[in-house]
Parts: structure tokens; C-alpha cells; sequence
């Protein structure tokens, strides 16, 4: 046997085993936009893992039936560990699923969804709830001031999304 195969072959193992994606250790918390994003991925996973096994599974292409199988493996935890969170009935509090409005020390306003880790996209607006400013806001009120990273940020408005 040629070395050039052997390598080649080690490489394509190599690239195959994918270690799993990390699962946090937080509760998760998801809003209903959430919850349909985490079934969306599970599907597209499961749609994934099927076409690398019609493909020919691990003998055609290792990474792709990898790849396929570690997400599935995440969306399906995450899924089954979901817990749907809807804001409580108090409007005026930040809390899981709220939309707040904040003002810096340097008087940069900013407006933030407070969501699950698996739908924070801090570039749309929407922050995990288990970040250190969505955890410093949590249960304030609007007129409140919150100590974040060694800043003031005061409340300015909490608005249901």
C-alpha cells in the first residue's frame, strides 16, 4: 500500500471525527421563536443525516456523515431539554423574553431582547439571558440602574416582544 493512501486516509479520518458541540450547563430557556428555531434546526440536521446516509454514509463521505450526526446529536438534546419560558404577567419588570431598553454611561441607548443562548444573536438585538448584562438587568424596573462590566446602565423601557 501506498503512503499517499494511508495518508490520505488519516486525514479523512481525522477530519470525520468531530468532537460534539458543547451543551450548556444552563437551563434552557427558550422563547416560542426559539423553540421554532430549535425544530427547524432539528430537522435540517435530521435531513442532513439522511442524505450522507443515502450518499453512501461512511464509505463516500466521512466528514459530511459526521458533520451530520454531531448536529443531530445537539438539536436533539437541545430539543429535548427545552423549556418553553413566557415572560410573567409584570410588564414594567426585565425579565426572560422581555425587550429592555438601556441607556450607557456615556449615553449610548441601546435595546436588547432577552432570549434563550441558542437564538442570541447580540448583532440582531437579542441577548442570552445568562450574559452578564441580561443577568445584571434581570427583575430591575425602568428608572433602575444595574453595575455591568464596571458601567452604569440605567433602564429606560421594558416592552413585551
Amino acid at each position: 500500500m501506498s503512503v499517499a493512501f494511508t495518508r490520505e486516509e488519516d486525514y479523512e479520518s481525522q477530519a470525520a471525527d468531530l468532537p460534539d458541540r458543547p451543551i450548556s450547563t444552563h437551563a434552557n430557556l427558550v422563547t416560542a421563536s426559539g423553540l421554532a428555531a430549535i425544530e427547524a434546526e432539528l430537522a435540517q440536521a435530521r435531513a442532513a443525516y439522511g442524505a450522507a446516509q443515502q450518499q453512501g454514509g461512511v464509505s463516500a463521505d466521512r466528514t459530511a456523515m459526521a458533520r451530520a450526526t454531531r448536529d443531530l446529536r445537539y438539536w436533539s438534546a437541545r430539543r429535548a431539554s427545552a423549556q418553553l419560558t413566557e415572560p410573567e404577567p409584570e410588564a414594567d419588570k426585565v425579565q426572560f423574553g422581555r425587550i429592555v431598553e438601556l441607556e450607557r454611561e456615556d449615553g449610548r441607548r441601546q435595546t436588547f431582547r432577552i432570549v434563550g443562548e441558542d437564538e442570541a444573536q447580540p448583532g440582531q438585538g437579542s441577548i442570552s439571558y445568562v450574559s452578564p448584562i441580561a443577568r445584571a438587568l434581570m427583575g430591575r424596573s425602568v428608572g433602575d440602574v444595574a453595575l455591568v462590566n464596571g458601567s452604569e446602565v440605567e433602564v429606560l423601557a421594558v416592552r413585551q416582544a
